[in-house]
């Protein structure tokens, strides 16, 4: 058995793709476009880097083994990815989705999706008697972020899959919070798991891509197709940028992991400033238990409140080392506010219904030394008292 950081050097099956001549051990970037067949009648496993690449394919294989899933496919952006994904159903069908889902993703479900005769009912995934009532008799699927986006409550994936499954439905899961060093949804019972690559994977802020890994023969026929027709690929250059990544991805998540959990100590502190403090494992309710027998470790983001009174655009206005940026999952940290950044595709009273508020602060903790990420919230929180 090939432990899990083996795999993230070698990928699926102890795959050593070199290019035969110079024993490189990096995976060649292959940047050709076309590939020439030996004669008329011969069968290319490549012809058309759009229908397969040899860079992209060893990513693929490396995100599918780390899944334990049977195939993989990467596309340019997780937006991408996630549209890929409900490509596979049709006119007529419903699926059930998270309240608390990342905004792109809503503005990709309801501004699109729902012109096509999709139809769509968000339900809250830790109330699983609201996740039973939705479901009909042509509901196709449900999707849902294990940890929510941006209040980190952990929903069951077993518990979900159980559900679903009953009635026939696919389970479809963004996974991109915790990557499978964390979690592998696939063993819990989930069909489909997506990852914005642009996140953890790749880790450096310098690449945007997305992943999707299935075990269901019939749902990555319909994903190769949606990646082969409509094209949304991820470059070979694109594609050596996230295998480099994946390759650090536990050394760089236990730090991430330490350095939250220290940060973390320190707005526990704080309470002359913070309201409510969001973490997975943290809710104080049965989500908790979740979060310690389906997770590894809860993450490198943390989300709170700030009372009133203390500015909350001061605050990320005046970070010195800590980046005023969106995303996550990066060796910078990042913090942003989701009312008016990652959550502004919601309509104000849909932000609202999610209870995202204008003083709503998410903290992505990168590998800085943790004293400095502090020392640099506490003289910005002197900032915004003022």
């Amino acid at each position: 058995m090939t432990g899990f950081n083996t795999k993230l050097i070698f990928g699926k099956g102890l795959n050593k793709l070199t290019d035969n001549n110079t024993g490189a051990v990096n995976v060649p970037i292959y940047h050709s476009s076309t590939f020439a067949f030996k004669d008329i009648d011969a069968v290319n496993k490549y012809d058309y880097s759009r229908s397969l690449n040899p860079t992209r394919e060893y990513l693929e294989n490396q995100i599918a083994a780390l899944e334990g899933a049977s195939r993989g496919f990467a596309f340019a952006s997780g937006s991408a990815a996630i549209h890929a994904t409900f490509s596979a159903f049709r006119p007529g069908d419903h699926i059930i989705v998270a309240k608390h889902i990342y905004g792109g993703t809503f503005r990709l479900i309801y501004d699109y999706l729902t012109q096509l005769n999709i139809d769509f009912t968000a339900v809250d995934t830790q109330n699983l008697a609201e996740v039973a009532d939705a479901f009909q008799e042509n509901t196709k699927a449900i999707y849902f972020e294990p940890i929510d986006n941006p209040f980190l409550k952990v929903t069951s994936i077993r518990q979900i899959a159980n559900i679903a499954h009953d009635r026939s439905a696919k389970v479809i899961v963004d996974n991109t919070f915790l990557t499978p060093y964390l979690q592998q949804p696939l063993q819990l019972g989930a069909d489909v798991v997506i990852h914005s690559a642009t996140k953890y994977l790749a880790g450096h802020s310098d690449v945007i891509a997305g992943l999707v890994v299935t075990n269901d023969q019939d749902f990555g026929d319909q994903l190769y197709f949606a990646q082969n027709a409509i094209g949304g690929i991820l470059s070979p250059q694109d594609s050596a940028l996230v295998i480099r990544g994946i390759k650090t991805l536990s050394v760089r998540l236990d730090r991430h992991l330490a350095n939250a959990r220290q940060v973390l100590d320190y707005l526990e502190t704080r309470t002359d400033v913070i309201d409510n403090l969001y973490y997975p494992g943290q809710a104080g309710d049965e989500s908790d238990q979740i979060a310690k027998t389906e997770l590894r470790g809860f993450g490198g983001v943390i989300s709170f409140e700030v009372k009133e009174g203390v500015d909350a655009k001061k605050l990320v206005n005046n970070t010195k080392l800590i980046w005023l940026a969106v995303s996550l999952g990066s060796v910078e940290s990042l913090i942003e506010l989701p009312y008016f950044m990652t959550h502004l595709e919601l309509p104000v009273e849909e932000r609202e219904k999610a209870g995202i508020k204008p003083n709503l602060v998410r903290l992505s903790v990168g590998l800085e030394d943790p004293e400095d990420l502090i020392a640099d919230l506490e003289q910005s929180f002197q900032v915004a008292q003022n």
